[in-house]
């Protein structure tokens, strides 16, 4: 269940552009999240005129700003600023902009809490991510646990096993190819006790980053 969000403005960027940075069809890393979250009255903030221009252009913002979602700029303080600020603690730099692709499941914006069922997805979203993914140059995908459970009952994913692999460092693998490698990771959002779990993550990604230059 979700609450589409009501920015008209919004919904038209996610339609032209389903996806944030690079093109997930020539990216190298692509990371998988569930829903882009923003606030209901987001149009009416200072933010959102960097918000199109993110969406306009995901590498070039993070090229010209030096982070890589506006909720990291100055004076932003809002939901969603956790969240960035986790990915950023991978340590991934603007030069890698053009290699790096995010891509939520949900095909449209939304506001509020969001408790994604299956039935919430678009088939033709999950059929695109599916190519971006098999087909497409991405060569390491990561996906939080709450994607994959969602994947997994999809129907179009039958390559996800139903236990991870392996291991690689503090990450869950569920594929490995010489080419293609999916990992399982913590949502970025988690806190508390998972915390530094996560930062162990983060260093691993950090590492298959710039393993691959």
């Amino acid at each position: 269940m979700y609450i589409p969000h009501p920015s008209e403005t919004l919904n038209q960027l996610f339609s032209s552009k389903p996806f944030q940075g690079a093109s997930p069809a020539f990216a190298t890393f692509l990371f998988l999240g569930l829903d882009a979250n923003y606030s209901d009255s987001i149009e009416g903030e200072p933010i959102f005129s960097k918000i199109v221009e993110y969406h306009e252009d995901g590498c070039e913002f993070w090229r010209k700003y030096g982070v890589h979602h506006p909720f990291l700029l100055p004076g932003y303080s809002g939901s969603g600023r956790y969240y960035h600020r986790s990915f950023a603690e991978i340590g991934l730099t603007p030069e890698r902009s053009d290699a790096v692709s995010f891509v939520e499941l949900l095909h449209l914006p939304t506001t509020g809490q969001s408790k994604l069922e299956l039935s919430d997805l678009d088939t033709g979203h999950l059929q695109n991510l599916a190519a971006w993914i098999i087909e497409g140059s991405a060569r390491h995908i990561f996906f939080p646990a709450g994607v994959v459970r969602l994947l997994r009952r999809s129907g179009l994913f039958d390559w996800i096993p139903s236990e991870p692999l392996g291991k690689r460092g503090d990450l869950k693998v569920l594929l490995d190819q010489p080419e293609k490698h999916v990992y399982q990771h913590l949502h970025f959002s988690n806190y508390g006790k998972f915390l530094e779990q996560k930062r162990r993550e983060a260093r691993e990604i950090f590492h298959i980053v710039s393993s691959n230059v």
